[in-house]
């Protein structure tokens, strides 16, 4: 595999992200799958980082050979993915636009001020507010804000949402399976199984091909939290068999290579089931771990019930990628009133 023949920038801490024994949390559900947890929310020191920052990694080159002095990128009014390219402008002394649709159907009349967006602010991003509702593709705002850029005199960077649709969104995740190989050999085991939450796709399809190199493709399970599943699989799979190509995994991906689970993603993309809020407690109160109900309290849900429902075989390893996301936490505080 040729993942070495792409520039990368420094934006996470040295080293690799901790494994984490989730070991209260695998007794609680019986003790006969044994969780682990790889700390991706810990990955960096530039705004709380998350799996977006290990994928800026690998594009953020781009921007800085081509000369360009703004960054755009697009997301929900809480998107991990804008708050984290507004650290990453800001650390590398770059102008951060940012479009922040109504993706999410939750109201609460300090939804749009607190939280991720509160953070870009912050940062110094602009933050531009935006009606148009959910959905992973490329966005009119986000083609707008660009021209508005380039027609104040400003070199555009775009950054589609997630890092999902740039050529090189799938890298970073390459080499979180490369990281995970290492670390399994000073563990002395390897993972039976990988869980990670699916949206816009490129974190998924990273680890897949990772994966691939080792025959574990399919051992990688992605949790849909947008509710538009079929449009996250087709996603998934069109950007592994780009990312595929790009290092050189040596097979093709196919349809097979992608396991998205459906059950966990409702009632839409945004909005968290009563699974969702159990499974953050849960996590929260035998490990001390936070999750969030956009995107990673989906995929503990989905990790738990798998676990309850016998789906993993006794006596497997499991690893749960925990991407970030903790921030928007403050932005649905009246769930969470009562704890």
């Amino acid at each position: 595999m040729r993942l070495d023949k792409y520039p990368k920038y420094d934006l996470t801490f040295p080293g690799p992200t901790p494994i984490q024994h989730l070991k209260r949390l695998s007794d609680a559900l019986g003790g006969n799958v044994q969780l682990y947890a790889k700390r991706e929310d810990c990955n960096s020191g530039l705004a709380f980082g998350g799996n977006k920052t290990r994928k800026l990694e690998y594009i953020i080159p781009d921007a800085l050979e081509g000369g360009y002095d703004t960054l755009v990128s697009i997301g929900g009014v809480q998107s991990n993915q804008t708050r984290q390219v507004a650290a990453v402008a800001a650390h590398l002394g770059l102008k951060c636009v940012l479009v922040q649709e109504n993706w999410v159907n939750y109201h609460d009349a300090v939804y749009d001020r607190v939280g991720n967006i509160e953070l870009s602010r912050i940062l110094g991003a602009e933050c531009r507010l935006d009606k148009a509702g959910f959905d992973i593709g490329i966005r009119p705002s986000w083609e707008q804000a660009m021209e508005d850029v380039k027609k104040g005199g400003g070199k555009p960077f775009p950054i589609p949402a997630g890092c999902s649709e740039h050529p090189k969104g799938g890298l970073g995740f390459v080499a979180f399976a490369e990281e995970v190989r290492k670390q399994e050999e000073e563990l002395g085991f390897k993972f039976d199984y990988i869980v990670v939450c699916a949206v816009t796709g490129s974190t998924m399809a990273g680890m897949v091909v990772g994966f691939a190199a080792d025959g574990r493709a399919n051992r990688v399970i992605g949790i849909d939290a947008s509710a538009k599943p079929e449009k996250t699989r087709a996603q998934v799979l069109r950007i592994a068999k780009n990312t595929a190509e790009l290092v050189e995994v040596g097979r093709e991906i196919t349809e097979e290579d992608i396991v998205l689970d459906t059950r966990f993603g409702g009632p839409e993309y945004g909005l968290p089931n009563d699974g969702t809020m159990e499974a953050i407690r849960l996590c929260a109160r035998t490990e001390g771990v936070l999750t969030d109900p956009v995107y990673e309290g989906k995929s503990m849900d989905g990790m738990i019930q798998m676990v309850r429902n016998g789906e993993f075989p006794e006596g497997s390893k499991v690893l749960y990628a925990h991407l970030g996301g903790v921030p928007a936490l403050s932005a649905y505080s009246y769930l969470f009133r009562e704890g």
